[in-house]
């Protein structure tokens, strides 16, 4: 089934374009998109409306593809004008993920296959809102699709899901799997595999942060690394400010 972002732009699902081996294998929950800033005149109607899917899976959100993407959106000239929005809503996490997990880890994106549970991007409770009260309004005066983006799920993959995703695992031959927070743990890996924790605090409690355990998924032995979601580890809005300090002496004791 096709979605439809603000505007027209389809999503598109993100997945690991590399399919060459590789040494590590990133989990993380669901895809983000590309946010424009919607100014009409002086006035802003939106900082960071999404409107688009990013153009690869852990996107950098680089000014210039921003740029491009945003600028291929035609919106009726009374509505005003899409500008991609501060560097800050495009790309954030890849962004900690490259420079706080992989560096320390001793690898570049080269060394990674990157993954999500849903690759797809949904509605947060933000850009929700954004859609009832700043773009439904406008929809029937200029002729608008209809946002047809779910809202964010509690649940983020099922057993086929899972089954695809351990087949990508296999496919890219890593030893390493790296889960980004709770939901890959909880959704993931304790439906492949038998593990006695449930959380990245309890997680913690056994075994200490950022330490590595072994794990058996479809009958492979593989080193399991479960560390804080992107959104915690860089302070990115509403965050955890005892996972950014665990994540930062992690990262000090690696060098």
């Amino acid at each position: 089934m096709k979605y439809f972002f603000p505007f027209g732009e389809t999503v598109k699902p993100l997945v690991q374009e590399d399919r060459t081996p590789k040494k590590v294998f990133v989990l993380g929950v669901y895809a983000s998109a590309v946010h424009a800033r919607w100014r009409n005149g002086s006035k802003i109607r939106s900082h960071a409306l999404a409107v688009a899917s990013e153009p690869r899976i852990f996107w950098d959100g680089n000014p210039k593809e921003a740029a491009e993407i945003v600028g291929r959106i035609k919106i009726p000239q009374e509505m005003g004008t899409l500008e991609p929005a501060d560097e800050r809503f495009n790309g954030p996490s890849a962004k900690v993920l490259d420079e706080h997990i992989l560096a320390p880890l001793g690898f570049t994106r080269k060394d990674a296959w990157l993954c999500d549970l849903l690759p797809e991007t949904r509605l947060n409770d933000g850009q929700d809102k954004a859609i009832k009260n700043k773009y439904n309004k406008y929809r029937i005066k200029y002729g608008l699709n209809e946002v047809t983006i779910p809202k964010r799920p509690s649940r983020f993959c099922d057993i086929k899901r899972c089954e695809e995703i351990v087949a990508e695992l296999e496919e890219s031959k890593a030893e390493l799997l790296v889960l980004l927070g709770d939901i890959p743990i909880k959704q993931f890996l304790n439906v492949v595999a038998n593990v006695n924790y449930k959380s990245l605090q309890e997680y913690k409690e056994r075994y200490g942060y950022g330490v590595r355990s072994d794990v058996t998924i479809n009958g492979r032995h593989i080193n399991v690394l479960p560390l804080a979601h992107p959104r915690q580890i860089g302070g990115l809005g509403s965050h955890s400010s005892e996972w950014f300090t665990v994540h930062q002496e992690w990262e000090l004791h690696r060098h």
